[in-house]
């Protein structure tokens, strides 16, 4: 018999195990986030140099010499009209980041550096200084530095290796901030607490676990956002929000949902599956394709040629499938030893979870990535 995935093994332990007890705390900092508080993307384009030969061909990739040329002109140097530019150590590339919340001028934050043309390798390489800009188009960081890639690669007599990605590389503490982005914690006299999924229930015990230590304080605005009241006082505010976020809150459970790669054949269920009685006849197809090269010799002095043919053959086989009565379940250990009777690959275990789900014997949602 087949087996299924060690993944569904091991759900089917925990279930044993973990029906029965009480859900455990999370913090709300775990389970929300304060409304205002974010990461704002910055991106920028610049040149990688001191590259050794692994550069863009600048032949291929004219936007490297017009970005050096402009470079260039910038630093008072001027090329003669029609000056043709063959580097193999400079690479053109963009820089990206996350400006965090609450970031000052002079902070330093990481910086992530990715070619652009067809440079084999930046390792060895320095990224010249290169703004980067928000989505408003402003400047908030200033980027340069020599770039850290972890990956090693060499090539000799036709032959290649390479480890890991030389095309990519970081920078840490590679930009400056140079503007702030202002963020403000609330309206007025009130803060949002925004929960990373919606969920009802979610709201409820954080409304309810808020006004434990402030009562009257919290309300549900709908299944996400949750107002409280807050000091005015900056200094008590933040206080108050410090105390918000290490706060244990009891989630509400999840909905039954079931979570299929098609491309590598993981199934992974919630503890909330369950089974309805059905029936399940399951048989696998093989078809096997074999190419038998032979020889044809012509007799002696015939004058004919040597000639090879391929004799080509297709076979197809159905094992035959047995017709399996899956009695229904309402825990997650007994829809997986119903699952493992029928003896299924993981990937004909996603065919018979869509045919379960179509025929409503499934109570769960399928969601298939």
């Amino acid at each position: 018999m087949k087996s299924l995935p060690r993944i569904l093994l091991a759900l089917a332990a925990g279930a044993c195990l973990g029906f029965g007890t009480p859900a455990s705390a999370e913090r709300l900092k775990d389970l929300a986030s304060i409304g205002g508080v974010r990461q704002n993307q910055l991106v920028g384009y610049g040149l990688v140099v001191g590259l050794d030969g692994s550069g863009d061909q600048t032949t291929q990739t004219p936007f490297t010499v017009q970005s050096i040329i402009n470079m260039l002109g910038n630093l008072g140097v001027t090329l003669p009209p029609g000056q043709s530019l063959q580097l193999r150590n400079v690479a053109a590339v963009m820089v990206t980041a996350s400006l965090p919340p609450f970031a000052r001028p002079g902070q330093q934050i990481d910086v992530t550096v990715s070619s652009m043309g067809n440079a084999r390798s930046l390792k060895g390489g320095t990224l010249v200084m290169t703004p980067l800009k928000g989505a408003d188009g402003q400047v908030y960081a200033m980027a340069q530095g020599n770039l850290a890639v972890s990956g090693a690669g060499g090539a000799a007599g036709g032959t290649k290796v390479t480890v890991n990605h030389l095309s990519a590389g970081r920078i840490p503490g590679g930009a400056t901030v140079e503007r702030a982005v202002a963020s403000q914690v609330g309206q007025g006299d009130s803060v949002f607490v925004e929960l990373n999924t919606a969920d009802f229930g979610t709201a409820q015990s954080v409304v309810d676990a808020i006004n434990r230590i402030a009562p009257g304080s919290a309300q549900a605005l709908d299944g996400r956002q949750v107002q409280v009241r807050a000091p005015d006082d900056l200094n008590q505010r933040v206080a108050f929000l410090g105390r918000l976020e290490n706060l244990d809150v009891i989630p509400a459970v999840q909905a039954a949902k079931v979570i299929v790669n098609s491309r590598t054949g993981s199934v992974v269920m919630n503890q909330k599956v369950a089974l309805q009685n059905c029936a399940v006849a399951h048989g696998s197809l093989t078809v096997t394709v074999s190419n038998d090269p032979q020889v044809s010799q012509p007799g002696p002095l015939s004058g004919g040629q040597t000639v090879v043919t391929n004799k080509g053959a297709v076979d197809i086989k159905q094992e035959g499938g047995t017709l399996f009565n899956i009695k229904g379940g309402t825990n997650l250990a007994d829809v997986v030893k119903a699952l493992n009777a029928v003896g299924a690959n993981p990937l004909e275990l996603i065919s018979i979870l869509q045919a379960m789900k179509a025929s409503g014997a499934l109570r769960a949602e399928l969601e298939v990535i």
